[in-house]
């Protein structure tokens, strides 16, 4: 018998799971193996079940869907992801590629696109709604190929990466030490890294840098 792909759901209304829910489990090759209504539950919810494919909202509450996708990829590399966005905008695109997701699905895509998606990721392969410029999959490949500037947000480590972009989400060091599993001495220590080597002084400075860099922005949040 053929293994079904085992997903996992992540978004913060119930009634949306619900429907995908039903719509993965009239495929023949597919399984729902867990859901989860925040970023954190998503994360503890893969570890817990291991699924073949997460399917994940790129804004839910206690923690964002792109944070969530970098921690399940950090604990599970061979879950693939497909995160869900209301926007198509190229920045929001690169984060999610640079995030570890191999898929992008725009909410208003229907729901074969979604289908498609899993299928395509499961097999390894990126997947963008019909909507977005495929080329942007190849503008990314080419950016992690080229040399890294030397100076900015690319010179910080991954997990420097991490702390930062929960900071500038407003989390606090505790909360943040707990997120990754890490002390809040270490927290501290990478947060006044983040701040040396991008050469911020304090949490305005760093939103600011956060917003023009496309880390964060107001539109992220509307989801």
């Amino acid at each position: 018998m053929r293994h079904k792909i085992r997903v996992l759901l992540a978004d913060d209304h119930a009634v949306v799971r619900e429907g995908f829910r039903k719509l993965l489990e009239d495929q023949e090759d597919m399984e729902v193996v867990g859901e989860a209504g925040d970023g954190l539950q998503a994360v503890k919810k893969a570890k817990t079940c291991s699924p073949d494919v997460a399917l994940v909202d790129i804004a839910m509450p206690e923690l964002s869907g792109l944070e969530a996708v970098g921690l399940i990829k950090e604990a599970l590399p061979d879950t693939q992801v497909v995160l869900l966005s209301m926007h198509n905008k190229d920045a929001y695109v690169h984060q999610a590629l640079a995030s570890g997701a191999l898929g992008y699905v725009l909410k208003a895509s229907p729901s074969s696109e979604v289908l498609d998606a899993i299928r395509t990721v499961h097999s390894g392969e990126y997947y963008l709604s019909s909507k977005i410029n495929s080329k942007l999959i190849t503008t990314f490949l080419k950016s992690r190929t080229e040399k890294p500037p030397v100076s900015g947000y690319d010179l910080l480590s991954e997990r420097e990466q991490q702390v930062f972009r929960l900071l500038v989400e407003g989390r606090s060091t505790i909360e943040i030490a707990d997120i990754l599993c890490i002390s809040s001495k270490t927290v501290e220590k990478h947060r006044a890294n983040t701040m040396k080597k991008l050469d911020i002084h304090n949490m305005v400075a760093m939103v600011k840098y956060a917003i023009k860099i496309g880390i964060i922005g107001p539109e992220l949040w509307e989801d």
